[in-house]
């Protein structure tokens, strides 16, 4: 799954070479900012693996019951923002399809949308049929989309290399680099090369805020922790690495400006127009369309469906809160969004990394505040697990909502103590988020900006874990007065219906004792209590 979401990043080197680095510079900040990005997710995704539980109720073990509704709720309405921004993504690649099979029956359908809508018929009847695509998709849990994931990962494949061959060969391997000289130097380098690197973060911060989401389907503690630690920097860095030769090949050689898969089979399939062209030109588009389908599921689909349910329990599933976002990435009409609201979209990445359908210095400006507030949110999650319970959630007590609930109801529902920290970790880089917006801010803040979710983490992580030690929570103290291990709470003593104790806890003994996820996969759904 990790793979298939990773592979096919093919517009992330576009990027790097837009803000001004050079082919090798932009491979080297693509990699470390995914180390950096898989070093979060590794950490974020214990806690869901552990107790099987997805982001909303991770967070309200660490903000509290009243608390987590921010956090979960801003994350989900952004989700609908981006969601419709990676429908519009894939019907240009849907678009592409329709052009190889009916050509200028297609390309010339009459226009019957102002000019100032920001889509034509042509393109509106596009995105149509990719929205159709995601229908049926919307009825399945997370984990029955495991084969989905797995033909997203083979058929990315030949969609990458294929494309990359065809540029090599076309061209000669004349790659052409001398256009893609470091427009940036300087005693600032530095502080340019840390924006690249926030930069390139954009393309897995989402899934480090709502990996408990994901990880909270595998079936053993380290499930989703290795994997993607290990996958993700490859996967990315080599998808993007083909990108930037293939795109800079093909530039160099025909004189074009063209960085985003879309574009690029378009110009193939203008410049060979012929029947085997366009049924490869079908072929390959029909493969990015998958890969884009999959990461709209996995970044948008899924976690608006797992944080829905949080808002209306009693009538939304995940299954209803993915068809939910279904109907209102079509209703926000994302292609008026991207046509006329530039600053809204820069705001809107202040709070969630925008995907990378844009180019050059706008996606490397919206990347650079994106992790402004998410960042922070993570922090405080992995410190509170890691650090300061010693990775012991209480699941009962993360259902009950009223003043009884001695470990997460924290000050009226809210984890003051976080509020603070996240605050703190949102302050310094706000200035330069600011200066994305038109402000006019000092070069100081500008720098600080660049440093992003960098920034944020670290000083939300330092602030809470200072803060917790010298104020620490009620749950924090109970914790360390029942003197807990590691872990300790993720083993319990289960009993059948029929009153038959199944893994008795050996007390004092923690690590005789049987995982409770273990225990309850023996018995089967619906055929024990605690």
């Amino acid at each position: 799954m990790y793979w298939g979401l990773s592979f096919g990043n093919w517009t992330l080197g576009s990027t790097m070479i837009g803000i001004g680095l050079n082919w090798w510079q932009a491979i080297i900040a693509i990699f470390l900012s995914q180390l950096i990005s898989s070093v979060a997710m590794f950490f974020n995704s214990r806690c869901a693996s552990v107790y099987h539980i997805g982001y909303p109720v991770v967070g309200r073990s660490v903000f509290g019951m009243w608390g987590s509704y921010y956090f979960v709720g801003v994350r989900a309405a952004l989700a609908i923002i981006w969601y419709g921004v990676q429908l519009y993504s894939g019907a240009a690649l849907l678009a592409n399809m329709l052009r190889a099979v009916f050509g200028h029956r297609y390309t010339n359908i009459p226009n019957r949308i102002p000019a100032s809508v920001g889509i034509t018929s042509a393109g509106m009847l596009a995105f149509f049929l990719f929205w159709l695509i995601h229908l049926p998709l919307t009825f399945f849990r997370p984990y029955q989309l495991r084969k989905f994931f797995w033909f997203k990962s083979i058929v990315m494949l030949p969609a990458v290399f294929g494309l990359f061959i065809f540029c090599m060969v076309n061209t000669k391997g004349r790659i052409g680099f001398s256009h893609l000289e470091t427009k940036q130097s300087g005693n600032g380098w530095g502080w340019f090369f840390v924006y690249a690197i926030n930069s390139g973060m954009g393309n897995t911060a989402t899934l480090i805020t709502n990996q408990p989401d994901l990880a909270r389907w595998s079936k053993t503690k380290t499930g989703a922790m290795y994997s993607q630690l290990i996958t993700n920097p490859i996967a990315v860095t080599l998808s993007a690495s083909l990108g930037i030769l293939s795109t800079a090949a093909i530039n160099n050689a025909w004189g074009l400006e063209l960085w985003n898969q879309w574009d690029l089979l378009d110009a193939i399939m203008t410049r060979y127009w012929s029947g085997t062209t366009r049924f490869a030109i079908f072929l390959s588009a029909a493969c990015w369309t998958v890969s884009i389908l999959g990461t709209n599921i996995a970044a948008n689909m899924i976690p608006f469906g797992s944080d829905s349910t949080m808002l209306f329990p009693r009538y939304i599933t995940i299954p209803r809160g993915q068809f939910l976002v279904e109907c209102l990435g079509f209703a926000i009409c994302p292609w008026k969004i991207l046509a006329s609201a530039s600053t809204f979209t820069t705001f809107l990445a202040g709070c969630q990394y925008l995907s990378n359908s844009f180019k050059f210095r706008g996606t490397a400006d919206m990347a650079e505040v994106d992790g402004l507030f998410m960042a922070s949110v993570v922090a405080i999650m992995v410190v509170d697990y890691f650090l300061i319970t010693k990775g012991n959630v209480f699941i009962s007590h993360l259902y009950n909502g009223s003043s009884t609930n001695k470990h997460y109801y924290y000050m009226r529902g809210w984890n003051v103590q976080a509020v603070i920290a996240y605050l703190c970790g949102i302050a310094l880089p706000f200035p330069g988020f600011c200066g994305t917006l038109g402000a006019s801010v000092s070069l100081t803040a500008q720098d600080l900006g660049h440093l992003g979710w960098m920034l944020s983490f670290v000083t939300t992580f330092v602030v809470y874990y200072v803060l917790c030690l010298v104020w620490p929570t009620h749950n924090q103290t109970l914790v360390k007065d029942m003197k807990l291990g590691w872990e300790e709470m993720s083993y319990k003593t289960i009993v059948a219906a029929d009153g038959t104790v199944i893994g008795e806890e050996e007390e004092g003994h923690p690590d005789k004792q049987m995982p409770a996820e273990k225990k309850f996969g023996e018995m089967g759904e619906g055929t024990a209590s605690d």
